[in-house]
C-alpha cells in the first residue's frame, strides 16, 4: 500500500464543507424572509401548527428548487414533456442534493395499475413464473395482463366485464321525438339525436316498445354504416355500441361528473366469466409453481406470498428471488403485509400510497439524496409508527438527508434536528420559532415544545347512549361476519392497526343510511378556479353584500363571470405554452393576479375591494363580516381549525386533512344526525387536536352521533366508547377485539391499542 493512499481517510477537501443545506431569504406563500441551515445526512422534522409554513419551506422551496434545477439539466425537447416549475421566491439555496418527494397523493386510478405493478413485485413474479412455471408457456409477457399475449381476450386484462342496463338508456314508453333516449348528449334536437331520428331505420314517432325485432336491433346494435340525411352523409351506429365506444372506454375519473353519474347508473360490472377476474389468459393460469398459479400468488396476502416465495429455491433465478423476497419483506415491515399484489392501486388510501412509494426507495442503491415526506404516519396505529420510524432512520443511515413534515410526538422524538415554524398560522406564521435538537425544543417554550409531553386525559364521566346503530354480518374485504352496535348520541372511536378492517366496517356499512354524513379526505372535484369561498357557498353572500353596497349587479364580483379580467379570464395567471419548452404559468400583467377588471376593483365594501376580501384569511374575514350568512359560514370554517386558509386559495393546494375539515364545515349546516369522520387529526398540530376534540364534543352535545376512525391516542382517550378491530391486519384482522369505554380498555384490555393507550395515559 502506498503512503499516499494510507492517508486518504485523514484528507480534508473543500467538498467536506457542504454539510448543511443553506436557505436564505425564503418568502414562498407566508414565509417571512426565512433563513436557516438544515444538516445533511440527518433526519430533520419540521413542526408547527397547520398553516405555519412547513410545506411552503420544505415542499414549496427546498424540494421545488431541487427538482427545477434537475429538470433544467435535460434538453429543451425532454423538458417540453415535463411539468413547468417556477422558481420559488427565495434569495438563495446552497448545497441542495437531488430531492425525492414521497407524498400522499393517491396513486393513479387507472384500473390496470395494481400494488404489484406499482412496486415491480409483479414484474419480478412474472419472470420467476416464465422460468420455473410448468407447463412452460413462454416469456414473462405471457403472464402480463397489460400485454396482448397475457391478457384475457374477453375482458382485455381488466378482470371485469360490463353489462349495460338498457332501461337506463331509454324510456320504452316514449318515441324518439318524445325524448325516449335518456343518455347524456342525446337530447331531442342534439346532433347525435338528429342522426338517429333521421336515419330511416325506424319511425321517430313510434314508441320504442312497439319497435319490431329488426327496428330494435338497428336501434341498439347496428354496426357503423353511412346514412344520407338530406344532401349530407353521416355515420350511424346503434345506441348501445355508440355508448360503449364514446363513454365506457374512458377512465371513470376522467369523465365529466354528469357522464360519470350516468355510467354509474347504467353500467353493471361483474367478474369476467372467462378468466374469473384474474385478468389473464387460460395459458397463463395453467402454468404453476408448487401447484399455485400467478393469479393465486397475486391474490395472496403479501405476508403469505413472502413465505411462499421463500420456499422457492432455484439457482437459475436466485438473484431475482432474493430481490423479490427483500421487496415483499419490506412491504410487510412497513405495515402493508395485509395488502395483496392484485389490489388496484387507485383503492389505496393516501397513507398506504405513500408507504408503497417508500418501499421502492428503500431498495434503491442511490445515496446522498434528499427524501421529503409529508406526514408519513397518516393512517398508522401507534404500533405501526414504530416501524415507520425504523424505516426513516434506515433511509438516513444509508447516507441520505431525510426531511419530514410531521406532528406526531413519536416521530419528533427520533429527529436529529427539529425546525419549528409559527408562532401561528397564515400571516401569523412563517417564522422560525426554534431550530435545534429535541431536548432544546422541549426547553424552548414554543407551542410545539410545550405540547410534546401534553396528554389528553381519559373522560371522568362518559355520556349515556340514547339507542344504537346496528351493523349485522359485515363481511366486506377481511371482515369476518362482524356484528356490532354503535351507540347513538355519543363520541365513538373505531381503531385498530392499519389494515384491521376499520374503513371496511364503517364505510362499507354506514354511508348509505339515512341521516349519516361522511366527511373524508378524498379530493374535492373542482377546477383550478375553485377555492374555499366558491366551494362553501360563501362567495354568494359576499357578492350580494358588494352589489348592495355599490348599487351594481352581483355577477360583477365573480371571477368566473362578468367581472373577470379579460386577459386571464379571471384566473389571475396566464398559462403560456412555449412549444418545445415547458409551459409557464405567470401572473397576469393586466390585473396583476387580482383576477378582476379595474372597474370592479373600484367598488369597495367597508374600504376593501373584492380582491382584498378574497385575499383575507378565514379568521380575518370572520372579523370583517360581523353578521349574516357569511359570518356563519366563516365561523364554521374557523371552528374546524381552518382559520388560516385564504378565501381565494385554490382547492387543489389543500391537504387531505384540510379537505376533510372543509367538508365537515359544510356538512355542519345540514344538521345530520350521525357524522362519520376518517382521521380528522390528519395535518393537525398537537395544540390544534384539543380544538378538534372541543368541536367533536360540541357536535355530540348538540344531539348528534359522532363516529371517528382514528389512531390518535388523544382522540381515543377522549371518546365515550371504543371499538377496536384486529388483532392484526389483513386476514389476521377483521374481528372486533374490544368494545367498551376507554377506561375499561386501559384497565383490562389486552390488544395492541390497549398497550399503547395505557402507555399514553401513563396508567
Amino acid at each position: 500500500m502506498s503512503v499516499g493512499s494510507a492517508n486518504v481517510g485523514q484528507m480534508t477537501i473543500p467538498a467536506d464543507n457542504h454539510h448543511v443545506i443553506q436557505v436564505r431569504g425564503a418568502r414562498e406563500n407566508n414565509l417571512a424572509d426565512v433563513s436557516l441551515d438544515i444538516p445533511k445526512r440527518r433526519l430533520t422534522v419540521f413542526t408547527g401548527v397547520s398553516g405555519s409554513g412547513k410545506s411552503s419551506l420544505v415542499f414549496g422551496t427546498i424540494a421545488a428548487e431541487s427538482q427545477r434545477l434537475i429538470n433544467e439539466t435535460y434538453t429543451a425537447f425532454i423538458q417540453s414533456f415535463m411539468p413547468s416549475l417556477g422558481r420559488p421566491d427565495v434569495d438563495a439555496l446552497h448545497n441542495l442534493s437531488a430531492a425525492i418527494v414521497v407524498d400522499q397523493e393517491r396513486m393513479g386510478a387507472n384500473s390496470r395499475s395494481t400494488v404489484g405493478t406499482a412496486t415491480d413485485a409483479y414484474t419480478m413474479l412474472r419472470i420467476v413464473f416464465s422460468r420455473l412455471g410448468t407447463p412452460h408457456i413462454g416469456t414473462s409477457g405471457a403472464f402480463s395482463f397489460n400485454l396482448p399475449e397475457g391478457m384475457c381476450p374477453r375482458c382485455e386484462g381488466v378482470g371485469q366485464v360490463s353489462d349495460i342496463d338498457i332501461d337506463q338508456l331509454v324510456d320504452r314508453d316514449k318515441s324518439l321525438n318524445e325524448g325516449a333516449i335518456t343518455v347524456p348528449n342525446f337530447a331531442v334536437d342534439s346532433w347525435y339525436w338528429q342522426i338517429m331520428a333521421n336515419s330511416g331505420f325506424y319511425d321517430p314517432d313510434k314508441k320504442l316498445r312497439d319497435f319490431t325485432e329488426q327496428e330494435w336491433a338497428d336501434f341498439l346494435h347496428k354496426p357503423q354504416v353511412k346514412v344520407k340525411v338530406g344532401s349530407n352523409n353521416f355515420t350511424y351506429e346503434g345506441l348501445l355500441l355508440k355508448v360503449q365506444r364514446t363513454m365506457l372506454t374512458k377512465d371513470r375519473d376522467a369523465m365529466q361528473s354528469h357522464i360519470r353519474a350516468f355510467v354509474d347508473r347504467a353500467v353493471v360490472f361483474r367478474e369476467c366469466p372467462d378468466c374469473g377476474g384474474t385478468r389473464l389468459t387460460a395459458a397463463a393460469l395453467s402454468s404453476k409453481i408448487d401447484g399455485v398459479n400467478i393469479a393465486e400468488c397475486s391474490a395472496m396476502q403479501i405476508s403469505d406470498l413472502a413465505k411462499f416465495v421463500r420456499r422457492i429455491d432455484d439457482p437459475g433465478v436466485a438473484p431475482l428471488l432474493a430481490g423479490l423476497r427483500d421487496l415483499l419483506d419490506s412491504l410487510v415491515e412497513i405495515g402493508l403485509g395485509y395488502l395483496s399484489l392484485d389490489r388496484p392501486a387507485g383503492t389505496l388510501s393516501g397513507g398506504e400510497a405513500q408507504r408503497v412509494k417508500m418501499v421502492r426507495h428503500l431498495g434503491s442503491s442511490l445515496t446522498d439524496v434528499t427524501y421529503v415526506f409529508d406526514e408519513p404516519t397518516v393512517g398508522l396505529h401507534p404500533h405501526d409508527i414504530r416501524r415507520m420510524n425504523d424505516l426513516l432512520l434506515r433511509l438516513r443511515d444509508k447516507g441520505n438527508t431525510v426531511l419530514v413534515v410531521e406532528h406526531k410526538p413519536e416521530v419528533i422524538e427520533i429527529a436529529d434536528h427539529v425546525v419549528d415554524l409559527g408562532p401561528g398560522a397564515g400571516t401569523e406564521g412563517g417564522r422560525i420559532c426554534f431550530s435545534g435538537d429535541v431536548p432544546g425544543l422541549r426547553a424552548s417554550g414554543t407551542l410545539t415544545g410545550r405540547h410534546l409531553e401534553h396528554r389528553a386525559g381519559l373522560r371522568e364521566q362518559v355520556r349515556e347512549p340514547r339507542g344504537q346503530l346496528s351493523i349485522k354480518g359485515a363481511d366486506l374485504h377481511n371482515l369476518r361476519d362482524v356484528s356490532v352496535d354503535i351507540p347513538l348520541g355519543v363520541l365513538t372511536v373505531v381503531t385498530g392497526v392499519a389494515g384491521s378492517g376499520k374503513s371496511s366496517l364503517i364505510h362499507g356499512s354506514l354511508p348509505a343510511r339515512e341521516g349519516v354524513m361522511v366527511a373524508d379526505q378524498s379530493p374535492i372535484r373542482g377546477s383550478r378556479r375553485s377555492n374555499p369561498a366558491t366551494y362553501t357557498g360563501l362567495l354568494n353572500p359576499i357578492r350580494t353584500a358588494f352589489a348592495k353596497a355599490n348599487g351594481v349587479k352581483a355577477a360583477l364580483f365573480s371571477a368566473n363571470s362578468e367581472g373577470a379580467c379579460p386577459k386571464c379570464n379571471g384566473l389571475g395567471l396566464v398559462y403560456t405554452d412555449l412549444a418545445m419548452m415547458a409551459g409557464v404559468a405567470s401572473v397576469c400583467e393586466e390585473c396583476e393576479g387580482r383576477r378582476f377588471t379595474p372597474e370592479v376593483l373600484t367598488y369597495t365594501l367597508r374600504g376593501k375591494n373584492i380582491s382584498e376580501v378574497l385575499g383575507m384569511s378565514v379568521a380575518e374575514a370572520h372579523d370583517f363580516f360581523t353578521s349574516g350568512q357569511a359570518h356563519t359560514i366563516l365561523g364554521r370554517l374557523r371552528d374546524v381549525g381552518l382559520g388560516y386558509l385564504r378565501l381565494g386559495q385554490p382547492l387543489n393546494t389543500l391537504s387531505g386533512g384540510e379537505r376533510q375539515r372543509i367538508k365537515l364545515a359544510i356538512h355542519m349546516a345540514e344538521k345530520a344526525a350521525t357524522y362519520v369522520l376518517d382521521e380528522p387529526t390528519t395535518g393537525l398540530h398537537m395544540a390544534d387536536v384539543d380544538q378538534l376534540l372541543a368541536l367533536l364534543d360540541r357536535l355530540v352535545d348538540a344531539g348528534n352521533t359522532v363516529i371517528v376512525i382514528e389512531h390518535h391516542q388523544a382522540v381515543m382517550a377522549h371518546a365515550d366508547w371504543i371499538i377496536d378491530l384486529g388483532p392484526g391486519a389483513g386476514h389476521d384482522g377483521g374481528r372486533i377485539v374490544f368494545e367498551g369505554t376507554p377506561k375499561d380498555l386501559v384497565a383490562h384490555g389486552d390488544t395492541l391499542t390497549a398497550h399503547h393507550l395505557r402507555e399514553y395515559v401513563g396508567a
